[in-house]
């Protein structure tokens, strides 16, 4: 009769070490700016505080119970409005309330003083990824996901940084006070990287500020913390820390990019290069509505394979594209992609899947477009 406990016993060790665990962390992360360590140092005081309370509250419960249990004999007190207990167990409270309170407003203040940024970045939260402006710099970019859906979809083996990788991480100098002035474009967002003490709303029509002075380089890495729509969990936030040296150069030769960029406007484009481009544009901006064969998930987003808009005049292609259509989970594309992009992806979505229409939309036809609208 004494086996098969020992045997429930093993086969529950077996389950669960057997399988590989997760690292446990108990705890939060002190980060990697003065404020996350004064919000950690905030949360150790708390916790001690806490657990000091635990320690006296259920101590004094237990001998109460064990000393003063009816089997030895003990007779109880009677007294009641005992003003010293009275004053005591107000005075304490307040006693712990303060030291709590002096820290807890300094971090506080500390927090939301954005005053003396050196550096301004607008970030703004669209369906599904990011964009960051760098005011004053004229420098600008979008940071959309780099998993590859053949991980997502289990086709391959998970990287090191699964669902935490972007193509575009927001860069910034160590050492510098950065303010950021966050917003959203359609829905609620929330900016979130914990090592830098960071989470922000991005609401639409309002700006939320906060600021991180970075003190080493190094990546830290975050995610969209707001319930915002079907791909919610693919929107992660990847931040750069650079030194000032490396910062000034990337900065240079993200000028040097836009430049190229308008360019590329006038370039005489083949059918051939704007279907390459198109693929790459497709596959992180669209693929993950339109499905990567342009299959689509009906009803909500309709298959381009074989459809009316991707087989149809060229005019209503690119309107759909560039404006996207209210009411739709289709969002304008105008603003958020450059006219090369715009132009490939739908050159590439007219001849990709079998669809065939042997055309093509030029960036000269996007920015006639464009102005056309202006």
């Amino acid at each position: 009769m004494m086996q098969r406990p020992r045997i429930w016993v093993g086969l529950l060790l077996w389950a669960v070490f057997s399988q590989a665990q997760a690292a446990w962390t108990v705890n939060m992360a002190p980060g990697a700016t003065d404020v996350s360590r004064a919000v950690f140092d905030l949360h150790m005081i708390t916790f001690w505080i806490c657990v000091v309370i635990g320690v006296v509250v259920f101590g004094a419960m237990f001998w109460s119970m064990l000393i003063h249990r009816r089997s030895t004999g003990q007779q109880p007190a009677h007294f009641h409005e005992s003003t010293t207990v009275e004053v005591l167990w107000t005075l304490i409270p307040l006693v712990i309330l303060v030291v709590i309170a002096i820290p807890a407003t300094k971090t506080l203040i500390d927090i939301y003083d954005t005053t003396e940024s050196e550096l301004d970045i607008q970030i703004t939260g669209y369906q599904w990824k990011w964009h960051y402006k760098y005011l004053g710099q004229d420098v600008e970019f979008f940071s959309n996901l780099a998993t590859p859906q053949s991980q997502i979809h289990n086709q391959e083996p998970k990287s090191e940084n699964y669902l935490l990788e972007v193509d575009n991480p927001l860069v910034v100098p160590v050492g510098t006070k950065v303010r950021f002035l966050i917003t959203g474009a359609d829905v609620i967002h929330s900016w979130w990287v914990p090592a830098l003490a960071v989470k922000k709303d991005a609401i639409p029509g309002f700006v939320n500020e906060s600021w991180t002075r970075i003190d080493q380089p190094g990546v830290y890495r975050g995610q969209c913390t707001e319930l915002c729509g079907k791909d919610h969990g693919f929107m992660p936030i990847v931040v750069d820390a650079r030194s000032k040296e490396d910062f000034a150069k990337w900065l240079a030769a993200r000028k040097d990019e836009t430049l190229q960029l308008k360019e590329l406007t006038s370039k005489e484009w083949t059918r051939e290069e704007l279907m390459a481009r198109g693929e790459k544009t497709y596959q992180t901006t669209c693929a993950a509505c339109h499905q990567a064969e342009g299959q689509g998930l009906p009803p909500m987003f309709p298959a381009l394979k074989g459809s009316k808009i991707a087989t149809g005049p060229k005019e209503g292609h690119l309107g759909l594209v560039f404006n996207g259509k209210p009411g739709t989970a289709m969002a304008a594309f105008g603003k958020q992609l450059s006219e090369v992009d715009i132009a490939a992806v739908i050159t590439y979505e007219r001849n990709a899947w079998g669809n065939a229409m042997n055309d093509m939309v030029t960036p000269k036809d996007v920015l006639a477009f464009k102005q056309a609208q202006e």
